[in-house]
């Protein structure tokens, strides 16, 4: 049976963010899922806006807090505040297949398994985030319609484009490769989530776009 302080770390895990207090969410991270402290700082800065300017002065001496729960919190603050600066106009565009070579093809060579990434993108092509949904074989990936997709729909993609890396060098697309961009771009068209492309990638830059061979 879940404890109290588990529900909203295993809300998280599901997805389910919109079910977690604000207190809970403060708990969560400055660790243990501790609702005394989560509490503690919200009767302190009343409204969520207000911990964006909390310090570490108004936050160590907090019951359940401490040092070390301060800096935690601090630190989850710091990043989203640097997020959220994030301006759109400075977020890479994907429109080519060499744009995905630009992104992916340095965190992919000289892999000896073939990893699976799907880039979730804006409408306008800009890329909200990269994923990796699954590491296969020497020579396979094991993806699944449902993984790529969970995260697409998530953050409200409007489209997606997915791209795997051979580490054989070659990067011309098998059959199996060819199937699994059908089956992805069906799905797609099911969610309302259009599949752009799928790029393989090989050695030296050398890659192979499914929409240029006219599979999508």
């Amino acid at each position: 049976m879940l404890t109290r302080a588990d529900r909203p770390r295993d809300a998280m895990l599901a997805g389910r963010a919109d079910l977690v207090s604000d207190e809970a969410l403060v708990g969560l991270v400055i660790g243990g899922g501790r609702r005394d402290a989560g509490r503690a700082v919200m009767e302190s800065l009343p409204r969520p806006d207000a911990l964006w300017r909390a310090t570490a002065e108004d936050l160590v001496e907090l019951p359940g807090v401490g040092v070390a729960g301060a800096a935690r919190l601090l630190a989850c603050l710091e990043l989203s505040r640097r997020a959220a600066a994030w301006p759109a106009s400075e977020r890479p565009t994907v429109t080519t297949p060499q744009d995905v070579v630009k992104l992916c093809a340095t965190q992919l060579r000289g892999l000896d398994r073939e990893h699976f990434w799907a880039l979730a993108l804006s409408t306008k092509n800009q890329l909200l985030r990269m994923v990796e949904v699954s590491v296969g074989s020497l020579n396979a990936s094991i993806v699944h319609p449902r993984e790529l997709f969970r995260e697409a729909v998530r953050i409200s993609a409007a489209s997606v484009v997915v791209v795997h890396n051979h580490p054989s060098g070659d990067p011309n697309p098998s059959g199996a490769d060819i199937q699994l961009t059908r089956r992805l771009a069906k799905a797609g068209e099911v969610l309302g989530i259009e599949l752009l492309d799928h790029v393989v990638i090989g050695d030296g830059g050398a890659h192979a776009s499914l929409r240029d061979m006219g599979v999508l």
